[in-house]
């Protein structure tokens, strides 16, 4: 680990859900975080929440497609640390913002009117004690308020090179390439300015297509990207043909050959150069990229004219390379006027997302799945660690319990942020470091995003931070 510069700044947000707010109370969580931690931010989103009977509504915690079902919270919600829960918007929305488009916000309701001033308290009380604000909304979920709660019609869905939709997924993501979908998070934006005049930044999550799943990377060929291709100037059946072709290689294609190179440190690009060379994948990606990126534009624009330019925009987004398959171009990305970049280093995902690609390749290839050094060649090409003990079979990869350190490393963590950074100049780069897990793993974790960011470092979330890890936040930090 490098040294740390004591000029570098030092900027650390806790990402705290209104439900904590709720049950806490504002002061008493503003205290915690300041006193514990020595947070100079908070981050939070515009719902309110009430818990429900078991399987009414939504986990919480989220149980991402099943591999997160062994995830709890470590601090408890109505007396639960994993609930299931509904949500209502903490306000009222403006609804004329909103006039003629599919997509409406949701209603506000009891809850709204009982529990929703929680939100704007929140904002006021943490500005007054001089903390950043930030407020978190879904880039492509409508109605955008919670990851769990919302979705595109069918219309709207990603789709695969051959148009049909995965029947599962972890995401509920519509197609950026949507006009619908862009025009109604352009007028959430405009809402929550109107709503919440005094944040300082407004966060869209998965401003991307999120590889969560094999099936996902290789999205997105919907009516509405293939229209955005064609006005790019490309084929769209040209680049489906390119896109399925490569699915194919990494699944059906795949041999143990293969995967022993890669697993050896031989480069992908090399060893599925058959499906690559005539260079259409390479243009299907850059066509992806740009369908994002103009998302991103529109959202900019936007945030920009309705709040005079007082409020940032902080997109954020996966590490390198998934942001190649995701479609996130940092340097695009931050020359569009946004005034950060979140990163995420939400290690306790990179097992499960590799033993999802694995699955995928198993549906078509049961042998290449069973190779017993593909969990090794999917670390490899995710670059998520260099110790070999900890992937090799795919039966062994998977979400991490709650006690159990995640297998990322240090390096690995590190370069994802600084490639990041170096693609992102001059816009700044924040690490945002997740509070699932043991306490000394997450000591480390916070640490090692912390320098990697040159000390602005988000973590997601409260809910995760018992008091020992707010305490091992501050150490990882430098807190005064």
């Amino acid at each position: 680990m490098e040294e740390r510069n004591p000029l570098m700044p030092r900027e650390v947000g806790v990402t705290v859900l209104p439900e904590f707010f709720q049950v806490e109370g504002v002061e008493a969580v503003l205290d915690n975080l300041m006193t514990r931690a020595g947070v100079t931010a908070i981050a939070t989103s515009p719902y309110v929440m009430r818990p429900t009977a078991d399987g009414e509504g939504a986990r919480e915690p989220p149980i991402d497609a099943g591999a997160g079902s062994v995830r709890i919270l470590d601090r408890a919600l109505w007396g639960r640390r994993d609930l299931w829960v509904r949500t209502a918007p903490s306000f009222t929305p403006d609804r004329t913002l909103y006039d003629g488009l599919r997509y409406q916000p949701a209603a506000p309701d009891a809850l709204t009117e009982r529990e929703g001033r929680r939100v704007a308290d929140a904002v006021r009380a943490a500005k007054a004690r001089g903390l950043a604000v930030h407020l978190q909304a879904q880039a492509a979920i409508p109605p955008g308020y919670r990851v769990q709660f919302g979705g595109p019609v069918d219309e709207d869905r990603p789709r695969l090179p051959d148009g049909s939709s995965p029947a599962v997924r972890v995401d509920n993501n519509g197609s950026l390439a949507s006009p619908h979908i862009l025009a109604y998070t352009q007028a959430l934006i405009r809402d929550i300015v109107r709503a919440y005049p005094g944040i300082d930044v407004l966060r869209l999550d998965w401003p991307e297509y999120p590889p969560y799943s094999l099936d996902s990377l290789f999205f997105d060929f919907s009516i509405h990207a293939r229209a955005a291709m064609a006005r790019m100037g490309e084929d769209p059946d040209r680049l489906a043909r390119a896109a399925a072709r490569l699915r194919a290689r990494v699944t059906s294609g795949l041999t143990a050959d293969d995967i022993a190179r890669i697993a050896d440190g031989a480069s992908p690009l090399d060893v599925f150069d058959d499906a690559l060379r005539d260079g259409a994948v390479a243009d299907w990606l850059s066509a992806k990229a740009r369908i994002v990126t103009h998302f991103l534009a529109g959202c900019a624009e936007t945030l920009h004219a309705a709040s005079g330019g007082r409020i940032a925009l902080m997109p954020q987004c996966f590490p390198p390379p998934w942001t190649l398959l995701s479609g996130f171009d940092a340097g695009a990305v931050a020359r569009i006027g946004v005034g950060a970049i979140g990163v995420k280093l939400y290690t306790m995902h990179w097992p499960m997302m590799l033993r999802a690609y694995a699955d995928g390749v198993a549906g078509e290839n049961p042998a290449a799945a069973r190779h017993p050094r593909i969990g090794e060649a999917l670390m490899r090409v995710a670059a998520v660690d260099s110790d070999m003990t900890r992937y090799g079979a795919i039966d062994s990869v998977r979400y991490p319990e709650p006690e159990e350190p995640h297998p990322a490393g240090a390096a690995e963590q590190t370069a994802k942020i600084r490639e990041a950074r170096r693609a992102a100049t001059p816009v700044p780069v924040f690490a945002f470091a997740h509070g699932y897990g043991p306490v000394e793993d997450f000591e480390r974790r916070a640490t090692i995003a912390f320098d990697a960011a040159g000390g602005r470092l988000f973590v997601n979330r409260y809910g995760y931070l018992s008091d020992a890890k707010l305490d091992a936040l501050g150490r990882a930090t430098g807190a005064p």
